[in-house]
């Protein structure tokens, strides 16, 4: 043996240990898996910590940490030592997203040698040769010995797996540890893909005075990873994110999982947001949506109320008809307060129903409300009465003044006949937004100024009547 190449392998057997073993790449597996904890935000964004128990080298080591969210941001990834945080720091990590299909392993091997293996259609005798991947720019070009075919003649059979192709996401990881033992690590990283919201469902009683309401919580997981037995927590707020340029999430089937019974999420104060905390561990599945009980509440006082609602367009010029069975809208309203209510209620849609005279739940209207606190009340439009209409005209218009666009004063009637088609009479609340600087000259009901811009009228409507309301106005601008 010549006296350079000794010394070189000897050199080599003679470096220690834990730099031998840092070219060497460990694996963790979901098995070693010992704490996951979820926090979904309502913005498709999730904080995902994943503690694991691992095997550690000494000195500098690489990491394949595997099954991590597909939609990770790796630049948010943390990897901390829990056991022996001095002494340990990060050199480099990678998130390997190209992952392990049969057109992937084709792409990579431009270039490198395969074998074809053909089968014989009538013996059933196969044969085998090797040919060198040229491209697969739109089909596979194959070069043999003595041609160059396109196509896939036969199977092809590879020597390996590129290193730089995973079957599954994974953050590879260099860093640096200080003691060479089993040792517990914790990855914390924020990802796309996790979701969630709040649904409710209300069922009126028989007078439409209160309600029973009860809310879920809909998580959906389309992250590309599935979070088995995790502490599962929700912040409701409008957190503020810087947008960037990554891709959208993948588009994937949902599947829907049975509401799962349980007790009232725990809730908390968080910054300026709430946090409610499931109180045991869930598994959310990839590609599931999965409902969690939030909370219950039975006989909760409601009000209901009925309201047409006007333009402010037709005080500033003469239009005569404005309308003929015009809809009146029918709004029920509850304040979120009481021993069983009074929660931060996050924003959802409340879906009503009610029961018909053979005792079966109907479906009688939706709509969404926002993040609601405590003490505050909750609105919602559940369609428009059937029974009810308006007829509106406009009686008189004239301009009393002003020659431009500015310093006009205007002036106009009007006349709202409301019908109800009931056996019961009911009250209309009739809403008007009046422009500029406004008053009411003469009305046949008293009005109420509601705001700066708006004036209402309470309207008793007989059952299988009609009631009328006359009024002018005049605005200034």
């Amino acid at each position: 043996m010549q006296p350079l190449r000794f010394f070189a392998i000897l050199g080599f057997l003679l470096l220690p240990a834990p730099l031998l073993a840092a070219n060497a790449e460990l694996s963790s597996e979901l098995a070693d898996q010992r704490e996951l904890a979820v926090t979904i935000y309502n913005n498709n964004l999730a904080l995902v910590k994943d503690t694991r128990r691992i095997k550690l080298e000494h000195g500098n080591n690489r990491l394949a940490w595997r099954d991590v969210s597909a939609q990770i941001r790796p630049e948010t990834a943390l990897l901390r030592n829990l056991a022996h945080p001095e002494g340990f720091y990060l050199i480099e990590q990678n998130f390997d997203f190209d992952l392990l299909t049969p057109q992937k392993l084709l792409d990579k091997s431009v270039g490198q040698e395969v074998r074809v293996i053909k089968t014989n259609p009538a013996t059933g005798a196969e044969t085998s040769e090797t040919a060198r991947v040229l491209a697969t720019n739109s089909g596979t070009v194959l070069q043999f010995p003595d041609r160059i075919e396109t196509g896939l003649p036969g199977r092809l059979a590879f020597k390996s797996v590129p290193a730089n192709l995973r079957d599954r996401p994974t953050l590879a990881i260099q860093f640096h540890n200080p003691a060479g033992e089993t040792q517990n690590l914790e990855l914390s990283y924020l990802t796309g893909g996790l979701a969630w919201k709040a649904d409710y469902t209300a069922e009126l009683s028989a007078r439409d005075d209160r309600l029973d309401l009860n809310g879920w919580v809909t998580v959906t997981n389309t992250s590309g990873a599935a979070y088995q037995n995790a502490k599962l927590q929700l912040v409701a707020g409008d957190v503020n994110r810087v947008q960037d340029n990554f891709g959208a999430a993948y588009p994937r089937a949902i599947a829907m999982s049975a509401p799962a019974p349980a007790p009232k999420m725990a809730e908390e104060s968080l910054f300026e947001y709430h946090l409610y905390t499931l109180d045991r561990p869930t598994t959310i599945a990839d590609q599931q949506t999965k409902q969690v009980a939030l909370l219950t509440a039975s006989a909760v006082p409601l009000t209901k109320e009925f309201v047409l609602r006007g333009a402010d367009y037709y005080y500033r010029s003469g239009y005569g008809e404005l309308g003929q069975k015009l809809k009146v809208g029918v709004y029920v309203e509850f304040a979120n307060q009481g021993a069983k209510l009074g929660i931060p209620l996050p924003k959802g849609i409340v879906r009503v129903y009610k029961k018909d005279s053979a005792g079966n739940a109907q479906f009688v209207g939706e709509d969404r409300i926002d993040h609601t606190p405590k003490g505050e009340k909750v609105r919602l439009k559940l369609g428009d009465a059937f029974d009810l209409s308006a007829d509106k005209k406009q009686t008189d218009f004239q301009k009393l003044g002003g020659s431009g666009r500015y310093n006009t004063v205007l002036e106009s009637a009007y006349q709202i006949e409301l019908k109800n088609a009931k056996n019961e009479e009911v009250r209309v609340k009739v809403q008007e937004p009046l422009p500029g600087d406004w008053e009411i000259l003469s009305e046949s009901q008293p009005h109420r100024k509601e705001t700066a811009n708006s004036a209402s009228w309470t309207m008793n409507v007989p059952a299988n009547g009609k009631a009328l309301l006359t009024y002018r106005a005049r605005v200034r601008y």
